[in-house]
């Protein structure tokens, strides 16, 4: 594979991902982990990712709120619509960190009377400009890469708390292996917000639809409903909608 098609395929993986290993993206690509990290280094140079320890980060994922660049975010604007037709008056909603989080919090209706529960800095902030919404900020220690709260005072907050509803930004979601993702601590806390709703929506755009991370967040089952730009008839959320899921 060509420099310029290793780091297409480089700059691909991480705008639908948000953060991508050397390692995975060696084997992947059938490469030494030398030359991925060279083709990291060049592309943090040329400012189109931010490279990290082990791997690197979306751009446009970390700097949330120093950046209009979203991807896809037309996609991301269809998934926050159908995911605010959910919301009611008075209910008590978790929500995860992620750049459709973020899209969906900047289109609420204004009007809109709802308690929001997130761990995500970005969206906490966002969530300042809608003044009919209370907004609960589980803070704790900061994970730079995820810009969420990590940790066990976290997960005891979260495990005390009855949400009507999880919106969870996700980064791979797989009929058979469910919802994964590269980092533990994040895990832990996504974890134990679905434990602590009585319903889980998972935000995907279509391209993290049949994808597979090497962490396990939770078997499908513990999902209720799966939102993507896609209607809902199309094929590639037909094994979904078999498993169970409400797809929207």
């Amino acid at each position: 594979m060509l420099k310029k098609e290793r780091q297409a395929y480089i700059l691909q993986q991480i705008n639908i991902h948000n953060k991508v290993l050397s390692s995975d993206l060696s084997v992947q690509m059938n490469v030494s982990e030398d030359t991925i990290r060279r083709d990291l280094q060049e592309l943090d140079e040329q400012g189109k990712i931010t490279k990290v320890h082990g791997g690197a980060l979306s751009k446009a994922f970390h700097f949330t709120l120093q950046s209009n660049v979203v991807y896809q975010q037309t996609e991301k604007r269809m998934i926050a619509q159908k995911a605010i037709a959910l919301l009611r008056d008075g209910m008590f909603i978790l929500l995860s960190g992620g750049t459709t989080i973020v899209e969906m919090v900047k289109i609420l209706p204004k009007e809109l009377n709802v308690t929001f529960i997130t761990v995500s800095l970005p969206v906490a902030l966002e969530l300042l400009n809608h003044p009919n919404c209370q907004v609960v900020f589980l803070g704790n220690l900061l994970s730079k890469n995820a810009q969420i709260a990590i940790g066990a005072e976290v997960v005891t907050r979260l495990n005390e708390i009855t949400a009507d509803i999880c919106f969870l930004g996700t980064n791979s979601i797989d009929a058979e292996k469910g919802i994964t993702d590269l980092e533990w601590e994040v895990i832990e806390v996504k974890r134990a917000m679905i434990n602590s709703a009585l319903k889980t929506v998972s935000l995907a755009i279509s391209e993290k639809v049949n994808t597979v991370q090497r962490l396990q967040v939770c078997k499908l089952e513990a999902i209720h409903t799966l939102i993507t730009e896609l209607d809902s008839t199309d094929p590639r959320l037909a094994p979904y909608k078999e498993a169970g899921l409400q797809i929207l």
